[in-house]
């Protein structure tokens, strides 16, 4: 069986852990939900037990900036309880109608268990029963299995003699639906490449967070050092130059450089697509899709710019093209709301060579078995890979184990700042410090 991703092989786990087939861990019990993510919005949360006594817990998190070809986040849609945005429905397919399906399943079998729940949808993007109820008994039927097995769950999903640690990727300024100011481009994040391990690499990078903090509130005052929904600053700017030249200072001033530190940018280009003008709103300017290349082509040879983030509307598949043609030898051409970590999606932007990365969100397919066969499709072309969060997030930590599996470059969850995105930060640390020399720096290969 394949390392890098989880094969349909009846009754085998898709670690390929030894013995698993032999030695089953059935599920005697599952339990859903609701509980709240960062943002105070309901969300749902599984426990899955086995027959030898470990429960695995997962909680999910929900997008703002979301692509329209995302499996369905399931809400309740009663406007009298939490604004509509209640799960009590995706709690009741988890307790009433999935449940039932999968007790005395194997849970160290990840692709029946993720492939029952697929049928018993029966739809392509999850709306009967909701990606959010699917995704939280899939996570939390891996950790059940890696607890059963006594093992962490990085190396229980991909067992390695030596892990690579991703690159730390940090949103330290919102804008666009992340954030309450004029700012077009959504995410402006710092990238520590660098560091030469992950824990330096988190130094540098929270240095620099804190050293924008200064800057920001002796230029615009305290209130410019509000942050939003992923960590990073939204001050009351009104201009991508100006963010970036204010980024540019935050590294200097903490002594840094550019051989050290990278830029990175999440147009999340939608969010300011006028698809009746097909023109893009930038900064108070509109840009038809050349005037748009040209001015990230700008950007890109001004600033050290490392990755581009949907530079173009969701569906263009093209104009993604011609950036990774023009800008793909200098820096990574990122696609998220092109892919949504849907291997169909994927396939077309590997024959239109639209992007050379790719984002993988585990709420945007539904299952770990689908995301898994998603990073295994772009490994295999050579793109590089970004694990990552969603604004909406949680305590949940299951995604910086995804990327210490799959060893991807980057992980992406936000600023060194609140909670639920620390968490992730201190997990990487945590698993660090377990692997010792077996540690390596997905950086030094950057």
């Amino acid at each position: 069986m394949p390392q890098e991703a989880f094969e349909p092989s009846s009754g085998s786990s898709p670690s390929g852990v030894e013995g698993s087939a032999v030695i089953p861990e059935k599920i005697i019990n599952v339990k859903a939900r609701q509980v709240l993510d960062s943002r105070g919005n309901p969300t749902v949360e599984v426990d899955l037990w086995t027959q030898s006594g470990v429960m695995g817990r997962a909680t999910i998190p929900s997008g703002a900036s979301t692509g329209i070809h995302e499996a369905v986040e399931l809400r309740d849609g009663d406007p009298k309880v939490f604004g509509g945005k209640s799960v009590l429905k995706a709690v009741s397919n988890v307790n009433s109608v999935i449940k039932p399906r999968i007790l005395g399943l194997d849970c160290t079998d990840q692709v029946a268990l993720d492939r029952l729940m697929i049928l018993a949808d029966g739809t392509s993007n999850k709306s009967n029963l909701g990606a959010n109820s699917i995704l939280g008994v899939s996570m939390s039927a891996a950790r059940a299995a890696s607890a059963a097995r006594n093992q962490s769950l990085f190396q229980y999903l991909i067992p390695r003699p030596k892990y690579a640690l991703p690159v730390p990727m940090m949103n330290v300024i919102n804008g666009g639906k992340h954030a309450g100011n004029s700012l077009s481009i959504q995410e402006f994040l710092i990238e520590p490449l660098g560091g030469g391990s992950f824990s330096e690499a988190l130094r540098f990078g929270t240095e620099i967070y804190q050293k924008l903090r200064t800057i920001l509130k002796d230029k615009h005052g305290v209130s410019s050092t509000n942050i939003g929904d992923e960590g990073g600053y939204a001050p009351p700017l009104s201009s991508t130059l100006e963010a970036l030249e204010l980024i540019l200072s935050a590294i200097s001033s903490a002594g840094y450089d550019e051989r050290q530190i990278r830029m990175g940018l999440d147009a999340a280009a939608s969010s300011f697509y006028d698809k009746k003008s097909f023109s893009y709103l930038i900064d108070g300017r509109k840009y038809s899709g050349n005037e748009l290349h040209d001015y990230y082509g700008k950007l890109v040879s001004t600033y050290p710019i490392f990755t581009l983030e949907d530079p173009f509307s969701e569906d263009d598949f093209g104009e993604f093209a011609n950036m990774t043609k023009r800008l793909g030898s200098k820096i990574k051409i990122i696609g998220d709301d092109l892919y949504v970590t849907n291997t169909e999606r994927i396939k077309r932007g590997i024959v239109n060579k639209s992007t050379n990365a790719i984002l993988i969100k585990l709420n945007q397919i539904g299952t770990l078995t689908e995301a898994m066969e998603a990073i295994k499709m772009s490994k295999e072309v050579g793109f590089m890979i970004v694990v990552s969060h969603r604004s909406g997030e949680t305590e949940d930590t299951f995604i910086s184990h995804l990327a210490v599996a799959v060893e991807s470059q980057f992980i992406k969850t936000g600023a060194p700042a609140r909670g639920e995105r620390t968490a992730k930060y201190n997990e990487l640390l945590r698993i660090e410090e377990q692997l010792g020399t077996r540690a390596l720096f997905a950086g030094d290969e950057l």
